[in-house]
């Protein structure tokens, strides 16, 4: 048979043999976090989104109005929160829950 040599691994969740190769892929997009925006969107490193609220920053004694949009947004490990970066504001995190994919 072709691909005797082939390293084979158990799967506890599925109770079946399968490839190595194939147990690294179920890894790596199992450890991938989907984000998802107010709507069901799903959320990327680099998109653009627009606030869908009024949000109050602590600490910056700013408000940001719905409607404004944010640039190259960067995902965290949180399914619930993205990071960017807005004029005069460092650090920012949003939860996804009051933004719009644009």
């Amino acid at each position: 048979m072709a691909g005797d040599d082939d390293d084979f691994v158990y799967d506890e969740a599925s109770g079946e043999w399968i490839s190595a190769a194939e147990a690294q892929a179920n890894a790596t997009s199992a450890d991938a976090v989907e984000v998802r925006d107010s709507v069901g969107n799903l959320l990327a490193d680099g998109d653009q989104v627009t606030l869908i609220k009024d949000l109050t920053v602590k600490g910056a004694g700013q408000t940001l109005k719905r409607g404004t949009l944010i640039k190259s947004i960067r995902l965290t490990g949180d399914p619930q929160e993205i990071d960017c970066r807005y004029e005069g504001i460092k650090g920012l995190v949003l939860r996804a829950e009051f933004v719009r994919k644009r």
